[in-house]
């Protein structure tokens, strides 16, 4: 199913895909546009089982969220490029575990910001603020950020799915800047399109990445594992499972919940996730 043009919300283009709609269609929902719905094909075409890497790095964001919420002193939560909201929202989690959490969703996308808006509407521990993610300053200055959140406490960030559909070096620059402004005793939470750098493995990544870098969308880089950990720089980086040193992992290999009784597929070995703590 997806949403017709007169359903469209005011200052939403129906001809152009949406990330967070594409996003949400892979892990089921029914928000998107025939537009989406031909990028989403494009994927599901070149690589079958692309449904994995959406799953894998929502995963990930859940049981990072239960870790954080549960074991660490962290009460509010910066959620960047949050997406249309799905089961087991950041605050839906962090909420859970207490109710006074606080959590200010961030997006520039009309149909998030006019969906969450809708849902949070009788929630008075989180928010949602048009902001653009990639502009730390923006973000880190925006009066309702200020206005919920104090950086002279811990942060939880989250940049979940975010920062591959960032180009170039300057992805380097963004994360120190987010970083930076920092308290100690911070987090940041962060999952990416990940390059093996394993021939077949690197195979997928580049049908999908071609798909998303040429196409519409223009975005969607797959990175190595160097150029993801150099993202944290300046974090000590968490044990990511009982077995591995600590650094980056394979999002469904982090923390998994249990045994696993399936072989992972191709496609979600090819997103991972990392956190990492501010001294």
């Amino acid at each position: 199913m997806s949403v017709s043009p007169s359903q469209t919300p005011v200052g939403v283009d129906p001809t152009r895909p949406s990330i967070a709609r594409i996003y949400d269609g892979f892990l089921g929902g029914n928000n998107f546009y025939e537009v989406d719905r031909v990028v989403m094909d494009k994927i599901r075409a070149a690589v079958p089982e692309a449904v994995d890497i959406a799953r894998g790095n929502r995963g990930f964001h859940n049981r990072a969220l239960r870790m954080l919420a549960g074991q660490t002193k962290i009460r509010q939560y910066v959620d960047c490029g949050s997406g249309l909201p799905t089961a087991e929202n950041t605050h839906q989690i962090v909420q859970r575990i207490d109710k006074d959490n606080t959590v200010v969703y961030l997006d520039n996308d009309p149909v998030v910001l006019a969906h969450g808006r809708a849902l949070l509407v009788e929630n008075d521990f989180t928010h949602m603020v048009e902001a653009d993610i990639f502009k730390p300053q923006e973000v880190l200055g925006h009066p309702e950020v200020l206005a919920h959140v104090d950086f002279t406490e811990p942060v939880a960030l989250l940049q979940v799915g975010t920062m591959h559909h960032c180009e170039g070096d300057g992805v380097f620059d963004i994360m120190r800047e987010y970083i930076d402004a920092l308290p100690s005793g911070s987090y940041v939470v962060l999952s990416h399109f990940f390059d093996p750098e394993v021939p077949e493995l690197t195979a997928i990544a580049k049908r999908i990445e071609q798909i998303l870098v040429s196409g519409p969308l223009g975005a969607g880089r797959f990175r190595t594992r160097a150029e993801i950990e150099a993202m944290m720089t300046g974090l000590e980086i968490v044990q990511p499972n009982a077995t591995s040193a600590p650094g980056m992992a394979v999002c469904d290999e982090w923390w998994p919940d249990g045994p696993r009784l399936t072989p992972l597929s191709d496609s979600a070995r090819c997103v991972a996730g990392i956190v990492g703590y501010k001294p």
